[in-house]
């Protein structure tokens, strides 16, 4: 099991930036495939971003590509999202998710979850 703990969502103004953090208690964090997922209000649980155990392979949802960037600190056992040009469309709670043994975009795959925080893109 593996707590995650994330940080730094708030309110934004659109085309503002934000950076999330998860912190991670794995002891083997460098073999956890690490993702960030989203849910807005009355929708689904979307895939955001994932990165590789070494962070050497990083994929994007289509809606972000281009926006976001997700980087890991194996060092530091903590991943990050940047989020640049924020839309209102991005407000939503954001998770931070992990699994060992997995590589792909399904949230129901990782088993490990954090408690989620909170981004609100205002105009």
């Amino acid at each position: 099991q593996v707590q995650l703990v994330e940080s730094g969502g708030g309110p934004v103004q659109v085309g503002g930036s934000l950076r999330l953090s998860c912190a991670a208690s794995a002891g083997a964090f460098s073999s956890y495939t690490m993702a960030w997922f989203r849910q807005a209000p009355g929708k689904e649980r979307e895939f955001v971003a994932r990165t590789s155990g070494s962070g050497g392979l990083t994929f994007y949802g289509d809606s972000v590509k281009g926006r976001f960037t997700m980087s890991r600190d194996n060092a530091k056992k903590t991943v990050y999202l940047q989020m640049n040009n924020l839309k209102l469309e991005d407000t939503a709670v954001y998770y931070c998710a992990a699994k060992l043994g997995y590589s792909g975009n399904y949230d129901d795959k990782y088993d490990n979850w954090g408690q989620g925080t909170q981004v609100t893109v205002s105009s």
